[in-house]
């Protein structure tokens, strides 16, 4: 069945999203449920100043990491993005790994998002199952993903753009607030010095609060997975990845530092937001106090779209890897196939059976449900580590076969500084994702929450054992810009 659908190839990749699509689908990567509830408990465990310090230094990380696949992907856009980047500059083992790693995380994740979204319509209709609105909102982002990849492009950038507007508001109220220009008197920055503000809880607070950082930034390598599919890639993604930084300053760095002006970290509301309790976010709380009575549905609203555009990238994310898995030879061939609008489409309907299931765990074994989201916690931090080392490698190779910088239309911000940084706090904030567990060597809370990276290592040392594969040398490296039969149209 594979040769005969290969052979009969009606489709091709098409290039038409523009730059107005990457740089809201870069910009809805990172605003989500990370900045509208869980923000405020990097804040109550760290305190103002180590919530700010972690969210700094992990926006530093993203914004290195973004450059170095910014570099990677206007030289060579491809659907594959990371993955066949990791084959083609370091070891065929490492991108086999790193496309079925991050396939699986989105496929997981997908039903994760889906239910979010049921537990959020519960807020308005409590009455109805969640499960009803979580199937809607599955068959929506099909029928998206399925019509072409121009409606999706669509669907992400008012999506984001009705988060970005929301953070702005946010903000401009936020610092009304504070100036005492509504919601009463004025709040100054009393707050940095509230008790034992600004650091509370020293470096292992600030290390904690990494993870919490990391988690609300994942997504950010999205633009990577477009650039296969852009119209002008070289001009849209190194716009896109350009403006990253000023992004995370604006919407992360300035969001939470109004945050912690208005509520000291003692607030116990801070630790009690999650999606089943949304009048408990730092968002909704400081509308209110603006006066705005309405707040908790406006945020309600918001934090629907939110889950929505995550599960909505998701799915496109994890079809493209799985697509770019099959043109490698990494997955069954059919796979592979494109129809005329320019879909994988067998690649779509395999990652939403896959979800599907996963979502249905949760009616028959809870618990399973549970191991699986679990199973995938990691996996965005071994994708971002696979991206440092493809980039370091990729810039080794382009010199070592003659080349000059000065060929590349997009030039990753200090390298090779900004790749080893990058790769040094991922392996940090992996190793340090559950040190409470080492240290009373509970076993069974380390296998959950480590579980991603012996699933990597399995699949790294599968396909290394199984066709003997090694590091390529520099001299050898492919720096030619396709994959195995990859076409594309636009």
């Amino acid at each position: 069945m594979a040769e005969s659908t290969q052979g009969h190839q009606e489709g091709h990749i098409k290039r038409t999203l523009e730059t107005r699509h990457l740089a809201m689908i870069a910009l809805g990567g990172t605003i989500g449920t990370g900045l509208f509830i869980t923000s405020g408990s990097a804040i109550s465990t760290a305190g103002p100043g180590g919530a700010l310090t972690a969210y700094v230094i992990m926006g530093i990380m993203v914004f290195f990491l973004m450059t170095s696949l910014g570099e990677m992907a206007t030289y060579m856009p491809l659907t594959g993005s990371f993955s066949a980047y990791s084959t083609k500059f370091v070891d065929p083992a490492l991108g086999f790994a790193m496309g079925w790693n991050y396939w699986f995380n989105w496929a997981i994740t997908i039903p994760v998002d889906v239910t979010s979204a049921g537990i959020v319509m519960n807020f308005w209709l409590p009455h109805v199952p969640s499960w009803v609105f979580s199937t809607v909102v599955l068959v929506l982002i099909f029928l998206i993903n399925y019509l072409s990849v121009r409606s999706y492009g669509e669907t992400e950038y008012w999506l984001a753009l009705v988060k970005v507007v929301t953070v702005i508001v946010f903000l401009v109220v936020g610092v009304a607030i504070i100036l005492g220009i509504m919601g009463g008197k004025p709040v100054g920055f009393s707050n940095f010095h509230y008790k034992q503000a600004p650091f509370v809880g020293g470096a292992p607070a600030v290390i904690s609060v990494f993870l919490v950082a990391g988690f609300s930034f994942q997504g950010t390598e999205l633009v990577g997975i477009t650039a296969g599919e852009a119209a002008t890639p070289e001009k849209s993604i190194s716009k896109a990845i350009h403006s990253t930084f000023w992004r995370i300053l604006l919407f992360y760095i300035f969001a939470i530092f109004v945050i912690a002006c208005i509520l000291p970290y003692t607030n116990k509301n801070l630790m009690n937001a999650d999606v089943q309790n949304i009048t408990m976010s730092p968002f909704t709380i400081i509308f209110k106090r603006a006066g705005l009575a309405v707040a908790a549905s406006i945020m309600n609203a918001v934090i629907l779209t939110a889950v929505i555009s995550a599960a909505n990238s998701g799915l496109y994310a994890s079809t493209r890897m799985l697509y770019s898995q099959a043109r490698e030879g990494y997955a069954w061939r059919f796979l592979g196939y494109v129809n005329r609008r320019g879909i994988p489409i067998y690649a779509l309907i395999f990652t939403m059976i896959v979800s599907t299931l996963a979502f249905a765990t949760q009616f028959v074994v809870p618990q399973a449900y549970m191991y699986l989201t679990d199973a995938s916690g990691l996996c965005g931090f071994i994708a971002w580590l696979g991206i440092a080392i493809s980039h370091f490698r990729f810039r080794k190779a382009f010199i070592a076969q003659g080349h000059s910088v000065h060929e590349l239309k997009y030039h990753a911000t200090l390298f090779p500084f900004g790749p080893i940084f990058a790769f040094i706090l991922c392996i940090v904030v992996i190793c340090g994702q559950n040190v409470e567990a080492f240290a009373k060597m509970d076993w069974s809370n380390i296998l959950i929450t480590y579980m991603s990276v012996p699933l990597f290592l399995v699949l790294f040392f599968y396909y290394k054992i199984r066709y003997r594969t090694h590091m390529i040398p520099l001299r050898q490296v492919d720096l030619s810009k396709s994959t195995k039969g990859e076409k594309y149209e636009g």
